[in-house]
């Protein structure tokens, strides 16, 4: 919470609230735990996260002067006078707070609310590992050309096969505020270099814009992005990306149809993503990919699982013509033992060509299924830093054996997070 009361009027405020608590309407558990969420994200600065979780515990609890009293903080917060007063003014009026705590409320009324705009944060992660295929060789080195009497069967080059190698990587993100409605600019450079194979190195630039807005119970995301990608120090990718998100509380959504505990928002996603490969003629793409999400965040842990279909629209000479396919997401945060968390991710992406890849060498239609798992460990080591040891397995099976191949990573990685 960003708004302090002065001198001795938050000690009052805090037995008044003790107080007014142990006189709610419902003492459950579940709604103990929304509040202490809220508080949570108001500390994080996500706002719209925070005033959706009080709304839906004074749905549960209307009685909860604690959460009417917050509530009209983290409008003071935004700079929303009017919205602000107007809550004040209803604690005031309904649960008589001590004279300590109505001074310092009607002090903050008559000074007025200013926007608070949230840090700009910086995080830096440098680490090494190795990679057990990092040219994504195939698995199969068999493969035919052809088919019926004119199959022909060949086999890869020794350097198509997978290759492992040793990497360094660095990672820098930064975020700022450029509006007190919590939109952010923010900015990526990744880079990747590996000890044998310097012509597998990679680096990448992302920089983009996010906006956040509320709209009735949901949490409405904008996010706009371009991005640049290098494969052994020459470009390889031009990218854009637009996206769109809104979540809800379950119970907002499906009203008396789902019992899910407090934590619990539904919602959905669309994408669009246009790639562009200088090198690789005809490659150039947009992907449309639209999701329905289910996510879980309270007390430390966080689940959020996805699930939809994509289409990918390519140039006519592009070899198997356009594709369409399902996306699966599933990642999910959690504590382990005292401040250590773990991460885990799969993330499934299938698709299928509209046409035979290369008629009269390849004249099957392209069907492939890529799955990613990930395992993240965190432990902090001081303030703001952390080490971080990170296992990742992909597998990509496809009906054409050319194209087939798995690798693994694990990677250590030392991090440093700042806001100011």
């Amino acid at each position: 919470m960003s708004f302090a009361f002065p001198g001795g009027a938050l000690l009052a405020a805090s037995l008044w609230l003790c107080g007014s608590l142990a006189h709610a309407q419902t003492g459950s558990l579940a709604g103990e735990a929304l509040y202490q969420q809220a508080l949570h994200w108001m500390a994080e600065g996500r706002n719209a996260e925070a005033r959706e979780a009080l709304l839906q515990l004074l749905a549960l609890q209307p009685e909860h002067a604690g959460a009417w009293l917050d509530l009209a903080v983290l409008h003071c917060n935004l700079g929303q006078d009017q919205e602000a007063e107007a809550l004040f003014a209803r604690v005031t009026e309904l649960f008589a707070p001590p004279p300590a705590l109505r001074e310092a409320i009607d002090s903050l009324r008559q000074q007025g609310c200013q926007k608070e705009l949230p840090a700009t944060s910086t995080r830096l992660r440098l680490g090494m590992g190795t990679d057990s295929n990092v040219n994504q060789g195939a698995s199969n080195p068999s493969f035919t050309l052809g088919s019926g009497a004119n199959a022909t069967p060949l086999m890869l080059a020794a350097e198509y096969s997978p290759r492992a190698d040793q990497f360094r990587a660095g990672l820098l993100e930064w975020s700022l505020p450029v509006a007190g409605d919590g939109t952010l600019a923010y900015a990526q450079l990744q880079a990747r270099g590996h000890n044998y194979y310097p012509q597998y190195d990679l680096g990448s630039v992302v920089m983009g814009m996010d906006h956040p807005w509320q709209w009735g119970p949901w949490a409405w995301r904008a996010n706009t992005a371009l991005g640049l990608t290098t494969v052994g120090g020459a470009l390889y990718q031009r990218q854009a990306q637009l996206q769109l998100q809104a979540l809800a509380p379950v119970a907002a959504v499906l009203p008396g149809t789902w019992r899910l505990p407090a934590g619990w928002l539904l919602g959905g996603a669309g994408m669009w993503t246009g790639a562009a490969y200088p090198t690789l003629s005809g490659f150039d793409s947009q992907v449309w990919e639209l999701r329905g999400l289910l996510s879980y965040e309270l007390q430390g842990r966080s689940v959020q699982a996805s699930a939809g279909v994509a289409l990918d629209q390519g140039q006519a000479q592009r070899p198997g013509g356009d594709r369409s396919g399902a996306v699966l997401g599933l990642a999910a945060r959690l504590p382990v033992a005292g401040q250590v968390s773990a991460e885990l991710g799969m993330s499934v992406q299938s698709w299928r060509g509209q046409q035979a890849y290369s008629p009269g060498l390849i004249d099957e239609r392209r069907e492939q299924l890529s799955t990613l798992l990930r395992a993240a460990f965190v432990v902090p080591v001081a303030a703001r830093q952390a080490l971080r040891l990170e296992l990742r397995h992909v597998r990509n099976e496809e009906n054409l054996s050319l194209f087939t191949y798995q690798g693994t990573q694990v990677q250590l990685s030392w991090e440093w997070q700042l806001q100011h």
